[in-house]
């Protein structure tokens, strides 16, 4: 089956997706892409683009795929009228109606949500054939926050696409190559001082504030631990982790991001536990990455997290308050000997495009049999 897979935001997590497929699917998977920056304007300007591209490749789909970045909408009208009615997959990274925002812009001014943006992603999920999420957490929020994007609007709210697009979502999880850490696996058992393992962006979003008043609490109560903070960083110099750089002092044995995935890969075999105070996650790829790599979770219980973690381990890894997030490492640190003992690896193997790869193939598979299908369910007038 030949597969275009169009993605305007080609980097990072994007970008790892759309190449982890297009190495390990057994369809020909063709990548239609755009460097992955000014994610406001891929949203407008994108589809005009690919679809220009595309009209010059050779041959024509069985399938699209295409992330939430692209206006399927304009995309399509601009292909009517040399592209076949092929069957069209819509796939949810993130979406523009639940993704957090700043509590203030550049200007200390209050951020409101631009709701253009979440209805581009509607208008795509409606004329998708099938709408795939990442995480059944991410596949609720949307579809919960719709009824509330269009009750925004004065009349003809359209209330039945919240119920059309429940019935053709589905969750299929992100692919990682999880298997190239193997490679950097040390010989010997992890010892020393409990090391915990922050590899998250270095943003709002993901509650650096917390994780690095807890370590504070460690420091009073003279706990012994050392700590890596990995994690790409997007402002010149984030200020609370400056300052924790003064606080915890030679207690940080890596301060700052990571390229080099072989470097990367050293760190996360090498930590202990792996920590979130996110306050967005839709799907969880850095956790992923360090339970494969045999770190422990200490996570909060929300968000797309609960669904990471085996639910007989649910009371060992999940905290629900600040201090449940003490309590767990303050637990961690003090019996680190029987911690390193345990693993919830398997937990997460299957994420590995080696195995998921092969379930991406059949639900696509089964999607383009279908052929396409009709968005106005028999509504009324």
């Amino acid at each position: 089956m030949n597969i275009w897979l169009l993605e305007p935001y080609h980097t990072g997590s994007h970008q790892a997706w759309a190449e982890g497929y297009r190495a390990h699917s057994a369809h020909q998977v063709t990548l239609l892409t755009l460097p992955g920056r000014f994610w406001k304007w891929r949203m407008h300007g994108a589809a005009i683009t690919l679809a220009r591209r595309a009209r010059m490749l050779s041959g024509r789909p069985d399938l699209i795929l295409a992330s939430d970045m692209l206006n399927l909408s304009t995309f399509l009208a601009l292909a009517g009228g040399w592209l076949p009615p092929v069957p069209v997959v819509a796939y949810f990274h993130e979406n523009q109606l639940t993704y957090p925002l700043p509590p203030i812009d550049g200007g200390g001014r209050p951020v409101k949500r631009d709701l253009h943006y979440g209805f581009i992603n509607l208008t795509s999920a409606l004329l998708a054939d099938a709408v795939l999420f990442n995480s059944g957490y991410h596949r609720d929020a949307f579809l919960d926050e719709l009824p509330r994007l269009l009750k925004h609007f004065p009349d003809y709210n359209e209330l039945w696409t919240v119920e059309a697009l429940r019935i053709k979502s589905q969750v299929l999880p992100v692919g990682l190559n999880l298997a190239h850490h193997d490679a950097h696996r040390p010989t010997r058992p992890r010892s020393g001082p409990p090391l915990l393992l922050w590899n998250h962006r270095w943003e709002y979003d993901k509650g650096p504030e917390a994780f690095l008043r807890a370590l504070s609490v460690l420091v009073e109560e003279k706990l012994d631990f050392r700590v890596a903070l990995l994690g790409e960083s997007f402002r010149q110099k984030p200020a609370e982790f400056l300052t924790a750089q003064d606080r915890l002092g030679n207690r940080i044995v890596q301060f700052g991001y990571v390229a080099d995935q072989a470097t990367y890969s050293h760190w996360l075999w090498q930590a202990d536990a792996v920590v979130s105070c996110a306050l967005h996650e839709f799907f969880g790829t850095a956790v992923v990455e360090a339970m494969y790599c045999e770190c422990w979770p200490i996570l909060p219980n929300r968000l797309a997290y609960p669904e990471i973690i085996p639910r007989a381990w649910h009371g060992a890894c999940l905290y629900d308050d600040t201090e449940g997030l003490h309590y767990r490492l303050r637990q961690l640190i003090q019996d680190i000997d029987q911690l390193r003992t345990r693993s919830l690896r398997d937990a997460v193997a299957h994420l590995d495009w080696g195995q998921l790869a092969p379930v991406y193939d059949h639900l696509l598979s089964e999607i383009a049999r279908r052929g396409r299908t009709d968005p106005f369910p028999d509504t009324g007038p």
